[in-house]
């Protein structure tokens, strides 16, 4: 039996799905690269064509726009995450962004409706059994399709099977529609230019002096976190918990430099919510693979859990820190750029774990487009209105291709100098007298 013929009379148009959605429904859509596309696009033709209004949209981290002028009127978009395609909506206020950092097991996050009308997910053809996968993102989708009124479902015939709580079953779900390539995506850019070489020094500096062979890590998303596993290839019996699996991990495993062997957490595991910026050859590897296992984020970024793992290091990337040690990974100023995640949470359980460290890595500069001139990320107060999403009272070490500041310990005069000297070379003297200047000494 193919998969069409289990799905029965659930099997139908993807204009007939999305038409059972009707003006003033909520309806919350899967997440960042689990984006149902087919689904998003349907739903906005609709919507051009002013045959619905009034509908709220649930999306984390949409990686589809729910804001161009043509929807005005159609969807109020709920986001987490100021992504590509609705940041300038964010700036705007056209859009209400969530600052979400806290996860609690089994829960839809605080601010996104607690009982959607629709759920919108893409799903692997169900197996022999009627199970279908999340994919390569589990993200919120077992809690959310367990609380919502309708699912209506995306198959996706490449999508992976893993471990853990990766299936839901052809029973719990109302529609299923096929996959059309729409042609739209959004990917993690690649580090380019200097920023190559930024990247390899910064992960070689907490790949040989900040990680230990039997330590458990989390890896975050940004541009140089994200690298860090292809610089860990020299260690022993290192274990992933995590909430986005990044590119290199699986050739970890293979090589038996990753085992779990000493994980608090899922021995021999590893565990994330989702895989990230990994090319199809990874993720065909990671496919059925017995050491991998997918969860929903209230179990891979509830605190409660991760601070019983011991030797966690938490690395994560960061926007600009200032010489007192305080994070900004989401906002320039007062304007979203991106969104907390999970990064608090994990920043926290690093600070907290028995042998664990809190890692934040970033450039020492960057040049915006926008001025094309050369801008320190370490700098002596952050702006007007910005975020903290890591205080300074739980970042262990800062790191940039020109040094690691222990700061766990140190004062804030100490920190302000350990700080200036691993800012760019440009900035060091100007940021060395910001702290004299506010702090003394």
């Amino acid at each position: 039996m193919n998969w069409q013929d289990q799905c029965g009379e659930k099997l139908v148009s993807i204009e007939h799905a999305v038409g059972t959605i009707q003006s003033g429904h909520v309806v919350h859509v899967a997440p960042y690269s689990t984006t149902p596309h087919s689904l998003c696009e349907a739903l906005k033709t609709r919507a051009v064509k002013r045959d619905i209004s009034n509908v709220r949209i649930d999306h984390p981290a949409a990686f589809t726009s729910w804001t161009a002028p043509e929807l005005n009127g159609a969807f109020k978009l709920y986001d987490n995450y100021a992504t590509p395609p609705n940041r300038q909506a964010c700036h705007a206020g056209e859009m209400e962004y969530l600052p979400v950092g806290i996860w609690q097991s089994y829960e839809i996050p605080p601010g996104f409706h607690q009982n959607p009308d629709v759920f919108m997910v893409p799903v692997s053809p169900p197996d022999k059994h009627g199970f279908c996968s999340f994919g390569h993102g589990v993200w919120l989708s077992r809690t959310v399709a367990s609380k919502s009124k309708r699912i209506i479902a995306e198959v996706c015939p490449g999508f992976i099977r893993t471990g853990g709580e990766n299936f839901i079953h052809v029973s719990q779900i109302d529609l299923f529609v096929e996959r059309i390539p729409t042609g739209t995506s959004f990917e993690v850019p690649a580090p380019s230019g200097e920023e190559v070489d930024v990247v390899d020094t910064i992960s070689t500096l907490v790949a040989s002096e900040l990680v230990n062979d039997g330590d458990t890590i989390q890896m975050g998303v940004g541009t140089v976190s994200a690298a860090l596993a292809h610089y860990l290839d020299f260690r022993n019996d290192l274990g992933i918990q995590t909430e986005l699996i990044t590119g290199g991990v699986v050739d970890l495993v293979d090589k038996g430099v990753v085992t779990g062997k000493y994980k608090t957490l899922h021995p021999y595991k590893v565990v994330g919510s989702a895989c990230v910026a990994l090319d199809a050859e990874e993720l065909g590897r990671i496919n059925e693979h017995p050491n991998f296992e997918l969860y929903d984020f209230g179990h891979t970024d509830d605190l409660r859990r991760l601070i019983q793992q011991k030797n966690f290091v938490a690395v994560n990337n960061t926007l600009c820190v200032d010489l007192t040690g305080q994070v900004c990974a989401e906002a320039l100023d007062h304007r979203p750029y991106s969104g907390v995640g999970g990064q608090t949470v994990f920043m926290l359980a690093g600070a907290y774990s028995d042998g664990g460290k809190s890692i934040s890595v970033l450039p020492s500069s960057s040049v915006p487009t926008t001025t094309g001139t050369r801008v320190s990320r370490i700098v002596p107060t952050l702006g007007a209105g910005a975020a903290v999403t890591v205080p300074r009272t739980y970042v262990d070490y800062v790191v940039t291709e020109h040094g690691i500041a222990q700061l766990k310990g140190k004062s804030i005069k100490q920190r302000a100098r350990l700080l200036a000297e691993i800012a760019h070379p440009d900035f060091r003297e100007e940021l060395t007298s910001a702290a004299r200047r506010m702090y003394g000494g």
